[in-house]
């Protein structure tokens, strides 16, 4: 039997809850959904600052040519992107998830066309399944516990 007043939790409120927070999927979706909201947040705002790496070295000679403006005008417009990616995956992980698979797919794309750049192309593929995992995870975790 539950409790009506709000302040009081019983035995039976908190079992599923604790269920859940020791299942192994729902641990792995919570992994996911945290460093796919960082990440893409903490990378997006770098693009501003360059403070990690000179972020424009990574643009595709061929994107850098057809995109208006400087390299770094491009890098700034990937920086907002990214946040939104990030944003998503915090309030949707369903939808966000595979938005950063979407991304790091493009990513990848223009990685492979810069010589040398290979390993990082490859790094962003096991991003890309992990944001896949993400999406799919949140299908069923996140669906779930917007439920009452």
């Amino acid at each position: 039997m539950s409790s009506t007043t709000p302040s009081t939790i019983t035995t039976t409120d908190a079992a599923p809850r604790r269920a859940m927070l020791t299942d192994p999927g729902y641990q792995a979706f919570t992994i996911l959904r945290v460093g796919f909201t960082v990440a893409p947040i903490l990378f997006g705002l770098d693009k501003f600052t360059n403070l990690l790496v000179d972020w424009p070295t990574y643009l595709a000679p061929w994107i850098n040519d057809i995109v208006p403006g400087s390299a770094q005008a491009a890098m700034y417009a990937v920086g907002v992107i990214e946040i939104v990616a990030g944003v998503a995956v915090a309030l949707a992980p369903r939808f966000g998830g595979w938005l950063v698979a979407g991304w790091l797919a493009g990513i990848i794309v223009n990685l492979l066309t810069i010589p040398a750049h290979y390993d990082v192309a490859l790094r962003d593929f096991g991003l890309l399944l992990g944001a896949v995992a993400l999406a799919r995870l949140g299908q069923r975790y996140h669906t779930k516990r917007q439920r009452p």
